[in-house]
C-alpha cells in the first residue's frame, strides 16, 4: 500500500459508527423530595446531589432520628457510587384535632409554689395561666410510637432515593446524547482531514518545486526526494487519526456498558486531547491546523460534561 493510499485508509469508516444514544450513564446532579403525612405528624425528605470525586453523604436529621444515620449511609452506599449528597429530614409533629393533655397535679404544685412566693412580695403580679402552661411538664405530649415513626422515615427515604436515582438516570441519558453528538462531529473532522491529506501533500510538494525554481537553483532529484520524505515524515498524521477513532469507539463502548464510568471517561478525554495536540503539532496546512483546533474545542466540551457523570 502506498503512502497516499495509507493516508486515505480509514479502519473506522464513518457510516458504520453506532450512533444510538445509550441511557446507561448516570449524572451526579439531581434533586428529589418525598413527603408523607401520618397520625403523629408529617415526614419529608429532601435529597440533593452534585458532582464529586467520591460518594460524600451529608445527613441532617432531627434529634429523635439521629440513630438512623448508619442505616441511611448504608442505603446511600448501596444505591450510589459518586457524588456529594445532602439528605435533609423534617418532621412536623401533628397536633391539629388532638385535645391538650394537662398534668393537673403538676400545675397545682406550680400554682401553689407561685402563690407562696407571691405572699412574700408586697404587690405581686397576678399569675398568668399561659405561663403556667408553658412550664415544662404541665402540657403532656401525646404518646408517640417512635419505632413506627422511624420505620416510616426509612421507608420514605427509600422512596426519595429512588426518585433521586431516576433523576440522575434521566440527566445521564441527556449527557450521553450530548457526548454522542460531539463524537459524531469529531469523526466528521477526522474523516474530512483524512481525505484532504493527499491533496495537502501534493500542494506542499508543488511549493517545494516553486521554491527551487524561484531561487533559480538546479533541481536535483535526490535533494527533492529528501525534502519530500522529510515532509511526509513530519506530516504523517495517519497514526493520530487512527488513535482518535479508537478512543472515540472506546468512549461509545464505555457509555453503552454503563455503571460507574465517570473516571474512565475522564481518562479517555485526556487521551483524546493528547492526540489532538500531536495532530496540531504536525499541521503543515491551515486546514489541518483548523481541524486540530476544532477537535480540541469538541473535546473540552465533552470533558466538561463528563465531570457530571457518575
Amino acid at each position: 500500500m502506498g503512502r497516499a493510499d495509507a493516508l486515505r485508509y480509514n479502519p473506522f469508516p464513518l457510516n458504520t459508527t453506532n450512533r444510538e444514544v445509550d441511557t446507561m450513564a448516570h449524572s451526579m446532579t439531581a434533586f428529589a423530595r418525598a413527603e408523607r403525612a401520618g397520625a403523629h405528624g408529617t415526614l419529608s425528605w429532601e435529597l440533593r446531589s452534585v458532582n464529586h470525586r467520591y460518594l460524600e453523604p451529608h445527613l441532617r436529621l432531627p434529634e429523635a432520628f439521629l440513630d438512623l444515620e448508619g442505616t441511611l449511609r448504608d442505603a446511600l452506599r448501596q444505591g450510589l457510587s459518586r457524588g456529594k449528597v445532602e439528605c435533609t429530614l423534617r418532621f412536623d409533629e401533628g397536633s391539629a384535632g388532638q385535645p391538650l393533655q394537662i398534668d393537673r397535679e403538676r400545675a397545682s404544685q406550680l400554682v401553689a409554689a407561685a402563690e407562696g412566693i407571691a405572699a412574700l412580695i408586697r404587690q405581686p403580679a397576678p399569675i398568668n395561666p399561659l405561663e403556667v402552661l408553658a412550664w415544662p411538664g404541665v402540657l403532656v405530649a401525646t404518646a408517640t410510637d417512635h419505632q413506627a415513626l422511624k420505620a416510616e422515615a426509612l421507608s420514605l427515604f427509600d422512596e426519595a432515593l429512588a426518585q433521586l436515582k431516576a433523576g440522575r438516570a434521566r440527566e445521564g441519558a441527556e449527557l450521553a446524547r450530548l457526548l454522542a453528538e460531539r463524537l459524531d462531529a469529531m469523526l466528521q473532522e477526522v474523516e474530512s482531514l483524512r481525505q484532504l491529506v493527499p491533496q495537502m501533500l501534493a500542494n506542499q510538494r508543488q511549493k517545494i518545486l516553486d521554491r527551487f525554481r524561484d531561487a533559480q537553483l538546479e533541481l536535483e532529484p535526490q535533494r527533492l526526494e529528501q525534502e519530500l520524505v522529510l515532509l511526509a515524515q513530519k506530516s504523517d498524521a495517519a497514526e493520530e487519526l487512527d488513535r482518535l477513532c479508537t478512543h472515540i469507539a472506546e468512549v461509545r463502548r464505555v457509555l453503552k456498558d454503563g455503571g460507574t464510568v465517570g473516571r474512565r471517561l475522564d481518562f479517555l478525554m485526556q487521551e483524546l486531547n493528547r492526540e489532538a495536540n500531536t495532530l496540531g503539532s504536525k499541521a503543515f496546512d491551515p486546514r489541518s491546523t483548523q481541524t486540530a483546533v476544532n477537535l480540541k474545542v469538541l473535546i473540552e466540551q465533552m470533558r466538561e460534561q463528563v465531570q457530571n457523570i457518575e
